[in-house]
């Protein structure tokens, strides 16, 4: 499925190319103070809507605000490292002061650091570190938090419901030193959690397609022990709950983590047991205030050092049906009740609460 669905997904990432190669300006304004230039927003992929929908209009948007005559590079990646070496050399050819790189592959992006470095060009580790060559500074969500927290959240709703069996575990990425985060973090909740782990997979690339063929592997492998799944992210989530749906199979509480809109619909149907907001607003607006120091000569400062790198963590919030329409519809959401409560959804949002 995946090879069927990527001249789509390459013809999307043309386009963003074709725009990022325009050196799209900032929409507002503000006495730049030196730092006006160039700067690289690398993002890894495709299979997650988060970095098209919000990510890059987040952070252009609070580029321009700081400096009006700053311009922003957007390219994506699509899972490809390659790829992404080039497009951080083209941008680096474009002058960019400071690349923002959320790395495909987090040990290969080392020689992105390396190049820049040689360049005078800073970089950022957004989202994903790079695991090798520190960066220059490191904004994201902790990782590990994450993990553990799903892990937990899904522990205490099967303890809650007095459920038997064990749990399938779906990992992010071997590439991705996040995923390697999150994994860690999860066996801290489930290891002594009193369920089984009755296996484990890391999906290549995040995918949701080959997240759903593992799980549809492993329901017959362990038909009627499955009590749950910790899956790493909404798209490997969402990958196993088209396993159930697809063997006919009762839907166990399935795991989640980035509250794409997907997945917070799932969650309103009762298909998606939780998921992680993550206010992405947040770190894409910090990323450019780190970008935008880096380019006047300042150093941004850290709240701790991950990876050899001076980094900025913000915590997770776990979402379940009780806090989402706090959360998601709250003061830092970026989804709107017309965007989830669409007609399939409509009933369900009346339920919670939601109008």
């Amino acid at each position: 499925m995946r090879r069927t669905a990527r001249p789509a997904l390459l013809a999307i990432l043309v386009l963003g190319t074709l725009v990022s190669c325009a050196e799209e300006p900032g929409t507002a304004g503000s006495d730049d103070g030196g730092g006006a230039g160039k700067v690289a927003f690398l993002m890894p992929d495709l299979a997650s809507t988060r970095y098209e929908r919000y990510d890059a209009p987040l952070f252009r948007k609070r580029m321009g605000a700081l400096c009006q005559e700053c311009k922003v590079i957007y390219q994506n990646a699509d899972s490809d490292a390659a790829l992404q070496q080039q497009q951080a050399n083209s941008a680096m050819a474009q002058g960019a002061r400071v690349i923002v790189l959320d790395p495909v592959d987090s040990d290969s992006a080392s020689t992105i650091v390396q190049t820049a470095h040689s360049q005078g060009v800073k970089v950022i580790a957004y989202d994903r570190p790079v695991s090798k060559n520190p960066a220059d500074f490191y904004i994201s969500f902790d990782n590990e938090a994450i993990g553990e927290s799903i892990g937990r959240s899904l522990v205490a709703r099967l303890e809650k419901t007095g459920a038997k069996g064990g749990l399938l575990q779906v990992n992010g990425s071997p590439t991705d030193a996040a995923a390697g985060l999150i994994k860690k973090g999860i066996h801290t909740a489930v290891d002594d959690s009193g369920f089984d782990l009755l296996a484990e997979y890391d999906t290549p690339d995040w995918s949701p397609e080959k997240a759903q063929q593992w799980v549809s592997g492993q329901i017959p492998q362990h038909s009627g022990r499955i009590a749950g799944v910790v899956a790493a992210n909404d798209g490997t989530g969402g990958g196993a709950i088209a396993a159930f749906k697809g063997a006919e199979v009762k839907v166990p509480p399935v795991t989640g983590n980035d509250a794409e809109l997907a997945a917070i619909q799932r969650i309103v149907s009762g298909d998606q047991y939780n998921t992680i907001s993550k206010p992405i607003k947040t770190v894409a607006e910090a990323a450019a205030e780190a970008a935008h120091q880096l380019m006047k000569g300042e150093e941004p400062e850290p709240d701790s050092t991950l990876f050899d790198t001076p980094s900025q963590l913000f915590e997770p919030t776990v979402v379940t049906r009780e806090n989402l329409k706090e959360v998601v519809f709250g003061p830092d959401g970026v989804l709107g009740t017309e965007d989830v409560c669409t007609r399939v959804y409509a009933d369900g949002c009346r339920r919670l609460g939601i109008r």
